[in-house]
């Protein structure tokens, strides 16, 4: 690979930001440099490509950075045209796709893991409010993408994933480490059918399979914010 084609993708190995650009990189057969960032002693590099919000995942591109996890599988699903597609031709279908990525990708930023954490953490009527958002959530896309899958039965290999399947399995991919860690069920087969047997299906495909973080670790990550978060309880 020439210099001028040089890729490198600076990110940290639990970010499901950082994942779903290596999962798109995978699935476009485009080679590229991981480059391992400590988020408590970012590189110069980074604040370098980053100024604005010095945060993972940055692409660089001979030599130009893009930041932003949604703008960077844009820009590569832009550059390099000859591999599988990840947005569909159609412009009212492109569209809802990334409606409900940026749906997603929202509630994931703002509120859903810590209301997964507030729920961990608490007990009575805070704990039930903090499961009830989160169920909520998850029904509201449920319901959204039954338009997606009429079938009700995903089924993936590595040439059709597409760009809300990237978004999905990046956040959600991981759900038994977060299970595990936080003593919840988040992701149930009987209260979210469609949504469990998608991200199922999802992680059997060997780009995201082999883009998953170690369970082990990410349970321990996960109890360790866990921890580190305010408690909630039902008092006032």
């Amino acid at each position: 690979m020439g210099e001028e084609n040089k890729v490198t993708l600076y990110g940290m190995w639990a970010s499901p930001f950082v994942r779903r650009v290596e999962i798109t990189l995978k699935i476009k057969g485009i080679p590229y440099e991981y480059v391992e960032e400590d988020l408590r002693n970012k590189s110069q590099l980074l604040l370098q490509y980053n100024p604005v919000h010095k945060k993972v995942p940055v692409l660089v591109h001979n030599g130009k950075p893009i930041a932003e996890s949604l703008v960077i599988l844009e820009y590569i699903e832009e550059t390099w045209k000859n591999g599988p597609k990840i947005l569909p031709e159609d412009p009212y279908e492109r569209a809802k796709v990334r409606f409900w990525a940026s749906f997603i990708q929202q509630q994931a930023r703002q509120s859903l893991f810590d209301s997964l954490v507030s729920a961990a953490k608490s007990s009575g009527e805070a704990h039930e409010k903090a499961m009830k958002e989160v169920f909520e959530k998850l029904t509201v896309f449920e319901e959204g993408m039954k338009d997606f899958f009429p079938s009700g039965t995903p089924h993936f290999e590595d040439e059709n994933i597409g760009f809300l399947d990237i978004v999905l399995c990046s956040l959600f991919g991981h759900h038994k480490a977060q299970e595990e860690a936080l003593g919840l069920k988040i992701i149930d087969p009987e209260r979210h059918p469609l949504v469990y047997s998608w991200v199922t299906a999802l992680n059997e495909v060997p780009a995201v399979k082999e883009s998953l973080p170690p369970h082990d670790k990410m349970v321990a990550l996960i109890q360790f914010l866990r921890r580190n978060a305010p408690h909630r309880s039902s008092e006032a």
